[in-house]
């Protein structure tokens, strides 16, 4: 007796995945998502749309805060632990109503994030208590921002300095004391195209700087150190040996500086881009306090507060963008496409720029064969493709059909994708579209120049952002 030929799309995702899980599931032959009805959402809204999914986000925050408290009581760990989102992920009011719905506090990247969190206080969604740590590079405008903030009473705002001729610029508009991070350079990953991060000042020389230029100076108080793995939080000898590393520069610092009492060690964690792996969380997290608090003990140093920076941890996962097959092309023996009703390169700009992958799922028709394809975007750009994903190096979807249309989607997009795409004139990390001058020449050989558009300001980008 011959067994049955399990060719249909269901029987492959079942072949493939421990399914379901991470709040996919599929009933009549449809995907829901976190009990979200995918087919009913099309049919009310239409494609292409994107959607952000809110009680993600809560849920985000509340297990890494569990996993660190918890590793914080079994090794009777001192200090405490902070979330902290990192609002360039996602900037929308939306995602930070959420956030701070949640109790959580904020990593900036420049000047206009500040106008932002302004706007948030106004509205009573953003205490003056608060930690505000603020990364990126220190513009007049940031330095500016920063100093009205803490003359306002935002009492726990950290300046993050990631090279010495930053603290001029600080000195240049600090009219009360200010709160100090320092971030030091993480050696980067074997292989990598440079062996130091452009992040951050080297650990040889921390010391001498906050000896010689912070200690001394009434208007700073050094209480952070910084540091970003850019690689992200992973299980490697690599992540270990910089962890190791630069928590013995926090305690070298501690020994000279008594108000420094915070260590800071960045974003990273991963998300789930492919249903075909697992992510060790509580394993990560309590080795993470085990290796802070070995490294303290050994040196006779009190244990720090801990922050993390978690930005895609934090929304990524809450993010989908839905497609319909709009037509099909087969161009060779081997290559057959389908058409997605948008385009690559707008709505999931990180799929050709760093050739990110997502967790690719058809919406119906799981009940169908399938076969392998390539998806294609409506735009006549070469890169404006996919047909690589994660688990398998290649994508499956289901075959066709002349009585039902096919949807598909991309599910965890919701971290970085609206503002590298340029949603609605926002850009990444907030950093404003610059001035922009046409010359041209006149008969007589002299210029003329017209202004075609000012730079960008933050009354713009929050009208945009929803605020």
């Amino acid at each position: 007796m011959s067994l049955p030929v399990k060719n249909k799309y269901i029987d492959l995702i079942n072949q493939t995945f421990y399914f379901p899980r991470h709040g996919f599931e599929v009933r009549n032959n449809q995907l829901y998502f976190h009990d979200v009805d995918l087919m009913a959402l099309i049919k009310q809204f239409g494609t292409p749309l994107k959607f952000t999914y809110l009680p993600k986000i809560g849920s985000q925050i509340n297990k890494s805060r569990t996993l660190f408290n918890q590793a914080i009581e079994r090794y009777g760990y001192k200090g405490s632990y902070y979330y902290c989102y990192c609002t360039k992920s996602s900037h929308f009011s939306f995602v930070l109503d959420a956030v701070l719905k949640e109790d959580a506090d904020i990593e900036t990247s420049s000047a206009f994030d500040l106008d932002l969190l302004q706007r948030m206080h106004q509205k009573g969604k953003f205490p003056k208590s608060k930690y505000i740590i603020c990364n990126g590079y220190k513009t007049d405008a940031y330095a500016r921002n920063m100093n009205q903030m803490v003359a306002d009473g935002f009492e726990n705002l950290f300046c993050v300095l990631d090279n010495p001729e930053e603290l001029d610029v600080i000195k240049r508009h600090a009219s009360q004391p200010i709160k100090l991070g320092i971030r030091i350079a993480t050696e980067e990953e074997p292989g990598f195209l440079v062996y130091t991060s452009r992040l951050g000042m080297s650990s040889k020389t921390v010391k001498d700087f906050y000896l010689q230029q912070i200690q001394n100076n009434p208007l700073f108080k050094l209480k952070m150190v910084h540091f970003f793995v850019n690689s992200g939080i992973k299980d490697t000898t690599y992540y270990w040996s910089e962890l190791t590393r630069l928590v013995n520069v926090y305690c070298d610092l501690k020994e000279v500086c008594p108000d420094l009492d915070t260590l800071d060690i960045g974003g990273g964690m991963p998300i789930y881009t492919s249903l075909g792996v697992e992510h060790d969380y509580p394993y990560m997290i309590d080795q993470i306090v085990y290796y802070i608090k070995t490294i303290c003990d050994s040196r006779g140093v009190p244990e720090p507060n801990i922050f993390t920076e978690f930005g895609s941890f934090t929304v990524g996962e809450s993010g989908g963008s839905l497609y319909s097959i709009i037509g099909q092309k087969q161009q060779n023996d081997k290559e057959f496409w389908y058409m997605i009703d948008s385009s690559f390169i707008t709505t999931l700009p990180d799929t050709w720029g760093i050739g990110q992958k997502f967790i690719l799922l058809a919406i119906n028709q799981w009940d169908k064969e399938f076969q392998r394809i390539n998806l294609g975007g409506l735009t006549c750009d070469s890169q404006d493709f996919y047909n690589s994903d994660t688990h398998t190096n290649q994508v499956f979807m289901p075959k066709l059909q002349d009585t039902e249309p096919l949807y598909m989607g991309f599910f965890h997009t919701g971290a970085y994708q609206e503002s590298l795409g340029g949603y609605g004139g926002i850009q990444h990390c907030l950093v404003p579209a610059p001035k922009h001058i046409v010359i041209d020449q006149n008969a007589d050989g002299s210029f003329d120049y017209q202004v075609f558009a000012e730079e960008q300001n933050a009354e713009s980008m929050m009208k945009i952002l929803g605020y």
